[in-house]
């Protein structure tokens, strides 16, 4: 890459250009063929260049491209709003449709607020949320994220927020599978409520599946439902981020369908619009919002809310995934890929967790399974890892699991379309890197141990 970049995003480096992108395929401008292992960013959950979301897209764009919320209604948002109603808990019907997952949680709050202001319930205003997590870029947003690294630096910019720990079960030594693991992470979240003050608490929010910072965390048995009871015994409003686990990914539409949990709000962005162009929503309770339109209206907004083209696309990745029965192969397919990886933990000692549901999976890796130590932070294994994979033409997303300085998780992701022999194809990219990664750790390994 010798041409200047006037770009500039996280850091000053370099990747090939692109050239095309179909299926779970992506190819640079070299003719190097990918793997999109992690759906981009957990995005294109229906695959590149869907035929028939681009027609839709065509068709739109030869009507509108652009049509202000507050002076005309769209048939394409109307249309997705009452196809995304059509799919959430009962009650969750009104959806505010954003650009982002960011727009999507800092609306979800602000709603919140404006609802608990409306209400009489001035005093509330805190939103507790759990560490590590992510829940956006924005300041808002940021306030609620539990990662050191990306939160520390603006600081003081914000509102600090409280937070309670993920139930990491699996770092902690305990069952996933008993509903007192369960309870134990969700009475945290009851006594920060009280530790605060119930009547200053206004909302908690979590992903139900977890997304890039705790690399596809399952919740113990009975945590789901503990939450919800806790949230409306004091009151407090409750908030799922879904904008990695919704959109089909796990197998259901959202994340929390597993376990027939409705939350007050939801945040969904990502493969909601897959990619197609930029979308997410914010869906709440008529009975938040109806107080809310009654008492002024809701005192923010987007300039592309709601956007037409944007809402095409983001209709016909729905009717893809339904009529393509994507929801079902992600299950089918999720499956088989994390068996694939618990193999994996049988040729690799530091592999020690294999999580996820659906096509939202990771694994971590560690110096010793029983102790769950994690690997000696100079190895810099959450990145040296994906760029071996990159090598090999895999593209695999990594995070810091731990406080964001130290531990390795690898989030694999592929489309909700990928199919038995895209897996097989898959696990040989993955398995080269490992074996290459193996052969640069143990020796440090042994030396650490």
């Amino acid at each position: 890459m010798t041409t200047k970049s006037h770009l500039f995003y996280q850091t000053d480096s370099r990747r090939p250009v692109l050239a095309e992108a179909r299926g779970i395929y992506m190819w640079d401008v070299d003719g190097k063929r990918y793997i999109d292992g992690s759906s981009g960013a957990m995005v294109s959950n229906i695959g590149h260049s869907n035929p028939r979301v681009l027609d839709a897209m065509r068709r739109q764009m030869e009507k509108s491209t652009f049509g202000y919320r507050l002076h005309f209604e769209t048939e394409p948002g109307e249309k997705l709003a009452a196809k995304v109603a059509g799919l959430t808990p009962e009650g969750m019907e009104k959806v505010f449709f954003v650009s982002g997952g960011s727009e999507a949680v800092e609306s979800a709050i602000k709603l919140a607020r404006q609802y608990a202001v409306t209400v009489g319930q001035n005093s509330r205003w805190k939103v507790i949320s759990r560490t590590p997590s992510y829940h956006g870029s924005t300041l808002g947003a940021l306030a609620l994220t539990g990662y050191n690294p990306l939160t520390r630096p603006f600081e003081p910019m914000m509102q600090p927020m409280p937070k309670i720990p993920a139930p990491r079960a699996y770092l902690d030594g305990l069952d996933i599978d008993d509903p007192a693991t369960g309870n134990h992470y969700a009475e945290m979240l009851e006594r920060k409520i009280i530790e605060e003050g119930p009547d200053t608490v206004l909302a908690f929010i979590h992903e139900p599946v977890g997304g890039a910072s705790t690399g596809a965390l399952v919740p113990p048995a009975g945590y789901m439902q503990a939450v919800r009871e806790i949230c409306d015994r004091h009151g407090v409003l409750l908030i799922h981020d879904e904008v990695m686990s919704g959109g089909g990914r796990t197998g259901r539409f959202l994340g929390a369908d597993h376990w027939g949990v409705a939350p007050d709000i939801i945040a969904i962005s990502k493969g909601f619009g897959a990619g197609y162009a930029p979308l997410g929503a914010m869906i709440a309770h008529d009975r938040l919002v109806e107080p809310v339109l009654q008492s002024g209206g809701f005192m923010h907004g987007h300039t592309y809310a709601g956007n037409p083209l944007a809402c095409a696309a983001g209709l016909a990745v729905l009717e893809e995934i339904e009529a393509g029965g994507m929801m079902e192969n992600a299950t089918r397919s999720g499956d088989l890929l994390k068996s694939r990886l618990n193999d994996l933990m049988q040729r690799y000692a530091f592999i020690g967790d294999v999580r996820g549901r659906g096509l939202l999976l990771a694994f971590e890796l560690v110096s010793d399974r029983q102790s769950m130590r994690p690997l000696p932070k100079e190895l810099n294994a959450h990145s040296e890892l994906v760029e071996l994979a990159y090598e090999q033409g895999l593209i695999i997303y990594s995070r810091r699991t731990r406080d964001g300085v130290e531990g390795d998780h690898f989030l694999v992701c592929p489309p909700m379309i990928t199919t038995a022999a895209q897996i097989d194809e898959l696990m040989e990219m993955l398995t080269a890197a490992l074996d290459r990664f193996a052969e640069r750790v143990e020796p440090a390994l042994r030396r650490s141990a």
